[in-house]
């Protein structure tokens, strides 16, 4: 159950992530289509496609602005991602994830985890296995040959909120 900001509003319910293009997205989307689903699996629709990076759980809306402004690392070079592992997981979810982790995106993660922690966040440190989720309740789904690998150059990361009616809404994107 959430409970309500000082302000009386409901907390945002927020992670960091990134947020492909309409190619990616695409590729993501055609990449999905080629897998074989069981009855009941859950696909997650084309528009909320993403690779989070850290989930923040429940945020006071007061403190989304300073936390918008916390995520403002200074500039860093892009990198690539190319997704080729396409798997099912134990906990029945099916993903898409990279073979080896890109310099680029562990620096990347390791810098918005300082961010984070200076905010008064405090991420978990369990051990992170980037992957963007494809599906869940996909216990015998069948994974596509993702080759070859859905590349995807990754200029930035976004701060995400999760809203009631279950939509996604970037609100602020960081190149």
């Amino acid at each position: 159950m959430q409970t309500e900001s000082s302000d009386g509003t409901s907390p945002a319910r927020l992670f960091v992530g990134l947020w492909p293009d309409e190619t990616v997205r695409d590729a993501l989307f055609a990449c999905a289509e080629r897998w074989t689903w069981p009855p009941g699996a859950r696909r997650v629709p084309r528009n909320k496609l993403h690779l989070t990076l850290f989930f923040l759980g429940a945020v006071p809306r007061e403190r989304v602005a300073a936390l918008e402004q916390g995520l403002a690392l200074p500039a860093a070079d892009g990198f690539e991602l190319q997704l080729q592992r396409a798997e099912v997981w134990p906990n029945e979810v099916a993903v898409l994830r990279p073979l080896a982790v890109p310099p680029g995106l562990q620096l990347l993660h390791e810098r918005l985890h300082g961010a984070l922690a200076e905010l008064g966040i405090a991420p978990s440190r369990e051990r992170w296995l980037p992957h963007l989720t494809l599906a869940r309740r996909a216990r015998w789904a069948v994974p596509c040959d993702a080759r070859p690998p859905i590349r995807w150059a990754v200029r930035g990361h976004a701060l995400i909120e999760s809203t009631p009616s279950s939509a996604y809404r970037v609100l602020r994107e960081y190149r």
